[in-house]
């Protein structure tokens, strides 16, 4: 099992790819510390002078930091903590035993890994409220590093040899303390996004001399949560003990056992122990002979972060909650009985699952939406107060479109919720989104959006319906969870066969395998050639669909060259000219960001056709076409308005962005050739998706269904992988994501 990222072509701005380097990948370089490339690393020195004045995605971002914060401290209570440096004992000591006997082939001990007794069948409980959202200005008042503590680790940096302008990220990461910490444990620095062991070691080895050593405790507990990092980069939120312990001796680690077990003893990491289900096993048993295999049954021991630890667990407990609990009666059952009647086939049962449960999963593709469209429609004329909400602005914008027509009534109160910030009325009255209650998921985690929060600090609705669900990261879906007032219903709703999130998890996947609630399978096949072939990718089958009406064209090319000259021209000629869909409505899609044919290359090649210019500032001009990424997986795509000395000025989906000088490198990409986890959640009316002979590795099944589902109208293939495509759809799968999620919600789900 790999600990890196699987797959670096989705690296946004400022998010680290950390492991081996592969075709599209970010360069992270593997020089000893104080190479240029650590340089890159996320963020700057200019990033504290300026905190004061932080972006509105900034300040979300650290206002969801501190609903983590206040989740950890909930979750806190449930085990004592442990104290830096001291032994272990009770359970912990014993699981720690356990996992020795286990990577020696002995036998642990029963008591370890007893099972927990279900929860019984309880209410909603009622539950911790967040705080509302803290304002921008508070909020970096608050985090910000002082300038004395950023002097104090420039300092140790300088003596050390790395990057001076990682002082504000370190100050910030390490914290009060900061340069004593560095100079007492050098590794520490592996905590800052971008930095890796073989630059960590350098540095070490400046700072500490003959001390340092390959074999050195603090070295190992540094690489083992650095691993973790990794390994949540690629999706992971935990990883198997024997995977951990391979990837640490990959590392140079001497003894890859004591170094996992001082991390855990120093409380940098979690270890956890799952029961394996052996297939066909028996469900009834004596009670002598239940007592006799418990000591036999097999288990999984997993080690991972406290983050995502916490996470998962929030997670379990909020699902739980609404799993458990009786929906608040806001419509009588013969009302809900009838709007279902009214409706036809999966609609119906959709509505009559709703009526009656606290959690509902709904999946299908693009057609399927009229679903919980109707659903959402349905609920308003109930009373409820309904609102969905999807991965991105154009999900947004769409949906809202499809309610209009759909027939969803004018709701005031929405009309003023979802109005997009900063815009003139008469523009917010132009825009669907503008009468619909569809919000993004960030912006209704945020405030910035949605129908905002009540006075205990729960979001004020009745029912939520979250689009693209797929897209949900563990962290993500806690928040969301925890957000919901008792006797909510939550809808989860997306495509199954989608790119998974960016962030660590599969939530949508592992509640779908969990089978814990009711779950409703649209029958509403995707229209025309389009759908057919998307369908069938969808089950593995590349098949050949029938296009009177050039809905799918192919073009082989050569080399790369041609395959970028080839995007150009279909760009710019052929699909305006053959389709009627000009350029700025077609997405251009690529396997990755570097190489001959990824996105620098080809955005490089549009720009020039499209709208030449200097790039005065960033290497960006007025009308260029871009994806603005506030946050590691959210790519918001634009255009630019102007530069001034605020900033680069933005337009995302209607809403008006600043992006202050020094963000802009880290956070805003050109936006005419995109990678498909940048492009998911949205669709255009052409695409164009490009294969060069080289990106055969980065393919996938769920890659390309997700890259060629992005069409609407029209979509162009721009091929040079030859029979490596039709392989990919038929033999390669999503890579498979390590997670405790499952698990943590078995006992706690009433049968």
């Amino acid at each position: 099992m790999s600990t890196e990222p699987e797959t670096t072509e989705d690296a946004e701005p400022g998010t680290p790819t950390g492991g081996a380097q592969t075709e599209g990948a970010e360069e992270t370089g593997s020089d000893a510390a104080g190479s240029g490339d650590v340089s890159k690393a996320e963020g700057s020195e200019g990033d504290a002078a300026d905190a004061g004045d932080v972006s509105e995605a900034e300040a979300e971002l650290r206002a969801q930091r501190l609903e983590r914060e206040r989740i950890e401290q909930r979750k806190a209570g449930k085990k004592a903590p442990i104290e830096a440096g001291t032994k272990l004992s009770g359970t912990a000591a014993d699981l720690l035993a356990a996992v020795r006997a286990v990577e020696s082939g002995e036998k642990p001990a029963a008591a370890v890994f007893a099972e927990p007794e279900p929860a019984p069948r309880r209410s909603a409980p009622e539950p911790v409220r967040r705080p509302q959202p803290v304002a921008a200005g508070a909020v970096a008042a608050s985090t910000a590093p002082a300038p004395a503590a950023v002097q104090a680790v420039r300092q140790v940096l300088g003596e050390g040899g790395a990057p001076e302008v990682l002082a504000p990220q370190v100050a910030a990461a390490l914290g009060e303390g900061a340069d004593e910490l560095l100079r007492a444990d050098p590794w520490q620095l592996l905590r800052i996004s971008g930095v890796r062991p073989e630059q960590a070691d350098g540095f070490a080895r400046a700072l500490l001399g003959a001390e340092c050593g390959p074999d050195d405790e603090r070295r190992g507990r540094a690489v083992t949560v650095w691993l973790l990092e990794q390994a949540a980069l690629a999706g992971h939120t935990a990883l198997e003990m024997p995977a951990l312990l391979a990837a640490l001796a990959q590392r140079g680690v001497p003894d890859p056992d004591s170094a996992v077990q001082d991390a855990i003893a120093e409380g940098d990491v979690l270890v956890f122990q799952d029961a394996l289900e052996e297939p066909g096993a028996a469900p009834a048993r004596t009670e002598e002979e239940g007592a006799e295999e418990d000591e036999e049954r097999p288990v999984r021991v997993l080690v991972g972060l406290e983050r995502y630890a916490l996470a998962e667990e929030s997670l379990a407990d909020g699902l739980a909650r609404l799993v458990n609990s009786v929906p608040k009666q806001d419509g009588s059952a013969e009302d809900w009985e009838r709007a279902a009647a009214a409706a036809r086939g999966s609609t119906a049962e959709l509505l009559r699952a709703v009526a009656a449960h606290g959690l509902v999963l709904h999946t299908g593709g693009e057609a399927s939406l009229t679903e919980p469209a109707a659903l959402l429609t349905a609920a308003h004329t109930l009373g409820l107060r309904a609102w969905a909400a999807t991965h991105g602005p154009i999900g947004r914008t769409r949906f809202a479109a499809l309610l209009r027509r759909t027939g969803h009534p004018a709701d005031p109160a929405a009309d003023q919720a979802a109005a997009l910030p900063g815009q003139a009325a008469e523009t917010a009255e132009a825009t669907p989104v503008a009468h619909a209650p569809v919000a993004t998921v960030a912006g209704l985690l945020s405030g910035a959006e949605g129908p905002g929060r009540d006075a205990d600090g729960a979001l004020d609705l009745d029912l939520l319906v979250v689009l693209d669900a797929p897209q949900l990261d563990v962290e993500t879906a806690a928040l969301l969870t925890e957000s919901l007032p008792d006797g909510a219903r939550l809808v989860l709703a997306g495509d199954p066969a989608v790119l998974w999130s960016v962030g660590p998890g599969r939530v949508f996947a592992d509640l779908l395998a969990a089978r814990i609630c009711p779950q409703i399978a649209s029958r509403q096949p995707d229209p025309g050639p389009l759908g057919e072939l998307v369908s069938g990718i969808g089950v593995g089958e590349l098949n050949q669909v029938e296009a009177p009406g050039k809905e799918v064209v192919i073009v082989p090319v050569r080399d790369a060259g041609e395959a970028v000259h080839r995007t150009v021209q279909l760009v710019v000629d052929s699909v305006p000219r053959a389709i009627g869909v000009p350029p700025e409505q077609t997405q251009v899609i690529t396997p990755g960001h570097g190489g001959a044919v990824g996105t620098r290359a080809l955005n490089a090649a549009l720009k020039e056709r499209l709208n030449p210019g200097p790039g005065r500032f960033g290497g960006f001009d007025p009308g260029d076409r871009v994806v603005h990424s506030p946050v590691p997986g959210r790519a918001l795509p634009g255009r630019v308005v102007k530069a001034d000395a605020e900033g680069l000025h933005l337009v995302c989906e209607g809403e008006d962005v600043v992006v202050p000088k020094e963000r802009v490198e880290h956070t805003v990409r050109h936006g005419w050739a995109l990678t498909a986890h940048q492009a998911v959640g949205s669709r255009w009316p052409a695409v164009v998706v490009v294969l060069p002979g080289d990106a055969a590795q980065a393919l996938s099944r769920p890659w390309v269904y997700t890259a060629f589902g992005r069409a609407d109208r029209h979509l162009s293939v721009v091929h040079g992988v030859e029979q490596a495509l039709a392989r990919a759809v038929a033999e390669v799968p999503a890579k498979p994501r390590t997670t405790r999620l499952p698990v943590l919600l078995s006992p706690q789900i009433s049968g």
